[in-house]
Formats: C-alpha cells, structure tokens, sequence
C-alpha cells in the first residue's frame, strides 16, 4: 500500500483540537466544499444516532461528489481505533465502503507547548489492480490540496 502524511502545528491547546477533530461536524467544518460531501447517517459502538463523540466502534455513512462531477459515491468509514491521554491522542479510521480498494486513515494529536501537533497518515491502495498500485504514489497530487484545505481551516477555527 501507498502512503501519504502531512503534519502541521495549530496554535491551540491539545484539548480543545482533539475535542474537535473528534466529532462529526469537526469533519465536515475541515472537509473542503469540493467534495460535496454529506454525512448521511452516524452510528454510535452502542448502537446511539448521531452520538456526540467518534468513539472507537462508530460507523459514519457518508456520500462525496468530487466537483459536482458524476454520481454520488458512498464512502462508510469505521472508527476502529481511538486513544487520548493528557497531552496526546490519535483515532483511525477504514474505509468500509468507497472508491478505494484500501484506506487506513490515522489522525494524531500531541500537545507542543501551548500548540499542537496534528498529524495524518493515510495507508491507501487505488483502485485499478497493478495499475491503480503502480500510479499509487502518485495519489499526493489529489491528497495535498485536501489536507492542506483541512490544516488551514483547522488553524482558521481553532486559533
């Protein structure tokens, strides 16, 4: 599988990033207008609608339309893993449902003085068998401007 990372430092405290980062309209504040997403239906690891944190468990239904082009592509993410201390924390979510045929997406947190860290690293295969693998590095021309979109409005909300 190809790989993809970005981290940036956001000047605010490690609690109330984590505490954003970890509900659903932390990502649909941070996902860029392009992707036309809609959040169509989150379940909780007990089985609550809509609970008020990603736990580790939540299943999150959801639709893209990349610039408005083509049909609606479903993309359900699952909550596999989430741990927060004092000062770090990190969450991951797969792709159960969606364009690629593998997505492992990690998000971490660590407190930096009075600012944090916040990482993303994305383990992804593309659809296309030997051909969506060889393009697989690749995929950073399509990934930058997202994650960049979703640094920045990380810094504009919360610094």
């Amino acid at each position: 599988m190809s790989t993809y990372r970005r981290r940036m430092r956001v000047d605010a405290p490690f609690d109330e990033v984590w505490s954003f980062h970890s509900r659903v309209s932390g990502l649909e504040a941070v996902t860029p207008s392009f992707m036309n997403l809609r959040v169509e239906r989150v379940v909780g690891p007990d089985g609550e609608v809509d609970p008020d944190v990603l736990e580790a468990g939540t299943r999150l239904r959801m639709s893209v339309r990349p610039f408005g082009v083509g049909p609606r592509r479903p993309w359900t993410s699952y909550i596999r893993e989430r741990e927060a201390g004092e000062t770090d924390g990190y969450f991951v979510d797969t792709m159960e449902e969606g364009p690629f045929p593998a997505w492992r997406h990690t998000h971490r947190f660590r407190a930096d003085g009075d600012g944090t860290v916040v990482q993303d690293d994305v383990r992804y295969r593309l659809p296309g068998g030997p051909f969506g693998r060889a393009l697989g590095p690749f995929a950073v021309v399509g990934f930058e401007p997202m994650f960049r979109h979703r640094h920045r409005r990380t810094r504009e909300l919360l610094e």
